[in-house]
């Protein structure tokens, strides 16, 4: 009887233990069953430009500022090349005169570059153009008037100053009393494109110590 009413009890924990087991598993069935699936949502990322506006969306802009608008004018532009050429061109007065061409030292200095009229010299002669700067070589050294004479002329035609006076003197302190740069003066003048005629000047503003010179117009 003890061993029969053992087995009895025992049987009857197992069924229930299977009962539990069911029941159990049935409520997490139905668990499952009545919970909503959450939809897959896929992160979408959000870009450069969305970022910047998303980080400045509560920045307040600055008020413009409380200046002019001046606009500038700018230089003309000239091109390199044309540069580089006229300098040279400025820049290499040479001097190719032999003594065989100089002229002494009163002797009147006279020149019209080709295409000019000759009665330019005429009207240079009677003072018909009015002197609008001087150059003074006096003291100078070949080399130091050449560079005197070439700075004036350059700064003379960028001011758009026609008619000039260059004084060379009548080389009476020179060695063997010759006008050298008085030649020197007349050569370097012929080289120059800007100068259209040079005449010697008048007893009043120098006589044969000085020339006259006339000079293109800058604005042609």
């Amino acid at each position: 009887m003890k061993r029969g009413r053992g087995t009895a009890l025992g049987a009857v924990s197992l069924e229930a233990l299977a009962r539990f087991r069911r029941t159990v598993l049935a409520e997490a069935a139905a668990g499952q069953s009545t919970a909503q699936p959450r939809p897959n949502q896929p992160h979408t990322p959000i870009d450069g430009p969305a970022a910047f506006r998303l980080a400045v969306a509560d920045v307040t802009p600055l008020p413009p500022p409380n200046r002019a608008n001046i606009p500038r004018q700018r230089p003309k532009a000239t091109a390199r090349h044309a540069r580089n050429e006229q300098r040279i061109m400025v820049d290499a007065l040479s001097d190719p005169w032999e003594m065989d061409d100089s002229v002494s030292a009163n002797e009147e200095l006279a020149f019209v570059r080709s295409g000019v009229p000759t009665a330019t010299l005429k009207k240079m002669r009677r003072g018909g153009w009015v002197i609008r700067g001087e150059l003074d070589l006096h003291g100078h050294t070949g080399d130091e008037a050449r560079m005197a004479l070439i700075s004036f002329l350059n700064r003379c035609h960028s001011e758009d100053r026609r008619c000039v006076r260059i004084i060379h003197g009548k080389g009476y302190g020179s060695k063997n009393r010759l006008p050298v740069l008085k030649n020197k003066v007349r050569h370097w003048l012929m080289q120059r494109e800007d100068v259209l005629a040079f005449c010697q000047a008048s007893i009043a503003d120098g006589g044969a110590g000085a020339v006259i010179v006339l000079l293109k117009s800058s604005s042609r």
